[in-house]
């Protein structure tokens, strides 16, 4: 059968959703799809804010990172805290600015 979506999925991003190499119960190939297009299409969408607090507003790089970072951890926000950190990590790639690691990084993979 043809799959229709032929979506690439970086490694970086399944690892969200697994673990010791294994996916997670209920991470199945369509919802962790799903979860990358919201994900890296925030990414994208993020930019223009970035570039307009960095330059505008006048933020260094690594706080308005940071204030993305905040916004994403808002428990209303849909995205789950390794969600949220992959976002600003390609967030900071598109930007072609440094990341810095959270002080206290996920410590459970993604709940599908």
């Amino acid at each position: 059968m043809y799959d229709h979506n032929q979506l690439d999925v970086p490694d970086s991003f399944v690892a969200l959703f697994s673990h010791r190499g294994r996916l997670e119960p209920g991470a199945t190939r369509e919802a962790v799809s799903r979860r990358y297009e919201l994900c890296e299409d925030l990414a994208h969408r993020l930019v223009d804010y970035a570039h307009a607090q960095h330059h505008d507003a006048g933020f260094g790089q690594a706080e308005v990172l940071a204030r993305c970072r905040r916004g994403l951890a808002d428990a209303g926000s849909g995205f789950e805290p390794a969600e949220a950190d992959w976002v600003i990590r390609r967030l900071a790639e598109l930007e072609g600015w440094p990341f810095v690691e959270p002080e206290a990084g996920p410590s459970s993979p993604v709940t599908p």
